[in-house]
């Protein structure tokens, strides 16, 4: 079911037109590459890296390629979960504000309740998987399209956030917990600096964003649930008819996301200590645009967690290149659009080649 496998050649088909036509036939390292969903964005992300090393004299320094993958790390974190979901057929426009949500429970909780700051992270964690196995069942059960569902939740967690926030604290923003038992321990879990000597430094988000990655990429490439993601997202009646638990995928494939909102929420809180209860609102777009660009197709079955990660990458060398550059931040989204129609065309040509190879 792997989107990298090209499909078979009859016997006497392309070769032999090839062949015939006079020219060699394709080679298998060729459709292979064709075949890769990601091709097009690491065309793309090469070059941006070109552009900006043009503009911008600071952009290629070390400590500037280490703020463009902590950017893109922010990011690539929730793209991963959210490309498998795509890939599955399903969307999550909730996934931005239950970032937030994620990190209001963690900091309430432990100020409210005056437990060890790692007693509010594991509640948070329990209420951001409930969640997204809420996303999933609602899904399942009710045959509604994820858009609708997801912004049901959407709706809910933003009302929620701000409401219980401004109840129980007074604010619009949790109270500081920094000089609590705890902190400091989970603050190296989720927002420690990584110090490669010469001034030079890595987040730790960037080893969560390289590891969930790689986590994800074997379970597509490597795993029956892989087979199962494909399937469902390809064509999930036939997926059933052929034994494939279609509910459970979903179940699963939304739960992951909220396990990333959780992770990236806690980064959240310990990075700034304090959290504002309307954030992560829009966010979910950036999710989705960075595993577009990175070769998700919008109808599912087909994209990569590589390809997402190339995807938040083209973000953060954007979103940092800019301000390298000194140009207007306003600038920013217009690259964005004009970035993700042209991957998207890139890699709508990328499957035709592939298709045509095939």
């Amino acid at each position: 079911m792997s989107p990298a496998a090209p499909a078979p050649t009859a016997p006497g088909g392309t070769d032999a037109a090839a062949r015939a036509a006079g020219s060699p036939p394709p080679r298998p390292s060729l459709r292979r590459l064709l075949g890769r969903p990601e091709l097009g964005s690491v065309v793309g992300a090469a070059a941006v890296l070109v552009f900006f090393s043009v503009v911008a004299d600071s952009f290629l320094q070390a400590s500037s390629l280490s703020t463009v993958l902590y950017a893109a790390s922010t990011i690539g974190i929730m793209a991963v979960p959210v490309a498998l979901l795509m890939i599955g057929g399903e969307f999550d426009l909730s996934a931005g504000v239950l970032v937030t949500t994620s990190a209001l429970v963690s900091s309430m909780f432990s100020y409210q309740m005056t437990a060890n700051v790692w007693v509010g992270v594991g509640v948070s964690l329990a209420v951001t998987l409930a969640v997204g196995v809420f996303n999933g069942v609602m899904l399942v059960r009710t045959k509604l399209p994820s858009f609708i569902v997801t912004l049901g939740t959407f709706l809910m967690l933003t009302g929620l956030n701000l409401g219980l926030t401004k109840l129980i604290s007074g604010t619009v923003s949790t109270k500081g917990i920094a000089d609590m038992e705890g902190f400091a321990s989970a603050r190296v879990l989720f927002a420690s600096r990584l110090d490669l000597g010469g001034g030079i430094g890595v987040r730790v988000t960037v080893v969560w964003w390289l590891a969930l990655v790689a986590l994800a990429t074997w379970v597509l490439l490597r795993t029956r649930a892989g087979n199962w993601v494909f399937a469902v997202g390809g064509d999930q009646e036939a997926a059933r008819a052929v034994g494939v638990p279609v509910a459970r995928t979903k179940v699963a494939l939304y739960t992951a996301v909220a396990f990333c909102a959780w992770v990236s929420g806690q980064h959240l809180l310990m990075s700034f200590d304090v959290v504002q209860s309307g954030e992560g609102v829009g966010n979910e777009f950036l999710y989705i645009i960075a595993a577009v660009i990175g070769g998700c197709l919008m109808t599912g079955g087909y994209g990569s967690a590589i390809g997402s990660a190339v995807g938040a990458l083209i973000f953060g060398m954007t979103s940092k290149g800019i301000v390298y550059a000194q140009w207007d931040q306003d600038w920013f989204k217009f690259f964005l659009g004009a970035m993700l129609l042209l991957a998207t065309l890139l890699n709508a040509w990328v499957r035709k080649k592939a298709e045509a190879t095939a």
